[in-house]
């Protein structure tokens, strides 16, 4: 497996080196010595930490587990690589960022461009077996996303966290609480089809940056089809 971006890598040495990290190594090589399909694919599997270093993050959108469809999970929550069928989530994303923001819905699904200017697009858990949703749920992933958010909550310049649904929100707002901190907090409905009516409205995109730049920072681009 790839190893993390040598910013975070220095933040959480000391989290590396807990026996659950090396116990989470041995169960992923197990699948694979089983013959187990695992998404996203190993070089991918830390693209949230390459593609966003720690101190470049501003926002967090926190996901679940990685999509389980052939081809769509690459490392970051929501998105999907280039070429594949944009899901339903994502284009109820989509709606609410053109009717926040009026930024048209995008021709595809990557949200890299979001990534490169500092969105974290972290899912509580790493990896999935193909075709099998929350397979690796209890394997030692969420504690170490737990680190990760810990770690950005204990930074004391301003950052945003999207948390949408109630997994996010139990997963992050525990963590967020026990500290005083400067962060925005953005909770509401999942943007899956079942939950949409009550996300759409909640204009997360304007919130965040409208925060960032009280801040002193640069808003995000929102823009998916950035060249």
């Amino acid at each position: 497996m790839i190893t993390l971006h040598k910013s975070w890598h220095a933040v959480l040495e000391q989290e590396l080196q807990k026996e659950y990290v090396t116990k989470l190594k041995e169960f992923l090589l197990l699948e694979k010595r089983t013959g187990r399909q695992v998404f996203p694919k190993d070089e991918d599997v830390f693209n949230a930490f390459s593609k966003t270093p720690f101190e470049d993050v501003k926002v967090v959108i926190m996901g679940q587990d990685p999509y389980h469809g052939v081809g769509q999970a690459h490392g970051l929550s929501f998105s999907v690589q280039n070429g594949v069928k944009t899901p339903p989530s994502l284009q109820n994303i989509y709606k609410e960022l053109e009717s926040d923001l009026g930024i048209p819905r995008a021709s595809h699904g990557c949200l890299e461009n979001w990534a490169k200017q500092g969105v974290l697009l972290l899912n509580a858990t790493l990896t999935v077996r193909a075709h099998n949703p929350k397979s690796h749920y209890g394997v030692g992933w969420e504690k170490f996303t737990d680190a990760v958010i810990e770690k950005l909550v204990q930074r004391e310049d301003p950052l945003v966290f999207i948390l949408w649904g109630n997994s996010a929100k139990e997963k992050c707002e525990t963590i967020i609480s026990q500290v005083n901190h400067p962060h925005l907090v953005l909770s509401s409905a999942h943007p899956s089809p079942f939950s949409a009516t009550k996300f759409f409205g909640t204009k997360p995109f304007s919130k965040a940056n409208d925060f960032l730049q009280r801040s002193g920072k640069t808003p995000i681009d929102w823009r998916v089809d950035l060249t």
